[in-house]
């Protein structure tokens, strides 16, 4: 009798162990399918944010288009808002789970949005907007001060930055030419004969800027958005991210103009259509230009 209650009782407990580890582990399990889920929705939000900043800086685009009259900056605009809503695409594609992707246009918004900006500030400089009589001129003003704010806004929800330089003091890069050149060092009359590129810019005179050394990072964007790179690329910080350089080059800044050209030599295969160069120095995008090849 004795052994057959000793029986029991050992068989009592295991069952309770086994019930325990049963619980346990269901509990883990559920645990970890509500943590997949979670993170799914997180980036669902995300990508739904993305979105809506895409689709209002492809409208500031339209609306920055009607104001202005120049034709030459009107084809920049229009290929600033085709290259946005490309991205929008792309977005729009992108599967919710592929989060490299999703972190990839995330940092791509941030180049929009640092030359919507530029292009506010161009446009504003230049005194565009004051050409308008009337009412019209009234209008645009308006319009201008709107797409001002809804930068700003975006820009303080969206990252929380501190401005460390005043744009007083910000340099700007002007003149900016490319040229494709054989193994000659004359023009290549053909995309498959270019051998080198050729940047050559002006650092503006600013009286402003904190001298001392610098350096200029250039970004080459092929048409499909992919950044040109080879051994001699690094990377630099941008606002709260880093991004990929082709070519840098260190200056003295003394507060007068400054010459630059900068050289890429081709060994890969470039393909036809539009390209694209940024220009940074002291994590700011100082001037930026398309070329075709």
């Amino acid at each position: 009798m004795v052994m057959e209650r000793k029986s029991k009782i050992i068989i009592s407990i295991l069952a309770c162990a086994i019930v325990v580890v049963l619980v346990v582990a269901t509990a883990f399990i559920l645990k970890e399918r509500q943590d997949k889920s979670d993170m799914l929705q997180l980036f669902e939000l995300e990508k739904e944010e993305m979105s809506n900043d895409y689709l209002s800086y492809a409208k500031q685009y339209d609306e920055l288009q009607e104001i202005i009259t120049n034709d030459s900056l009107r084809q920049l605009l229009d290929q600033e808002k085709m290259r946005v809503q490309r991205l929008l695409e792309e977005l729009q594609s992108v599967k919710t789970s592929d989060a490299a992707e999703i972190m990839r246009l995330k940092k791509e918004l941030k180049t929009v949005r640092a030359v919507m900006r530029n292009y506010v500030m161009q446009i504003d400089s230049l005194g565009r907007l004051n050409k308008a009589l009337g009412d019209e001129n009234r209008q645009l003003k308006q319009q201008n001060r709107e797409v001002v704010s809804q930068v700003t806004t975006l820009r303080e929800e969206k990252e929380a930055l501190t401005e460390k330089v005043t744009i007083a003091s910000q340099l700007n890069a002007s003149n900016i030419t490319v040229a494709a050149n054989n193994k000659r060092g004359k023009k290549a009359r053909r995309i498959k004969d270019v051998k080198q590129l050729v940047f050559s810019f002006k650092i503006d005179r600013n009286p402003n800027t904190e001298p001392g050394m610098k350096t200029a990072y250039l970004r080459i964007m092929k048409p499909d958005n992919s950044v040109l790179k080879n051994g001699n690329s690094g990377t630099f910080a941008y606002e709260d991210t880093e991004l990929t350089y082709s070519i840098r080059k260190s200056f003295e800044f003394g507060g007068d103009e400054v010459d630059m050209t900068m050289y890429w030599d081709v060994n890969e295969y470039l393909f036809e259509g539009i390209y694209r160069i940024d220009i940074f120095v002291d994590g700011n995008l100082i001037g930026y230009a398309s070329f075709e090849l």
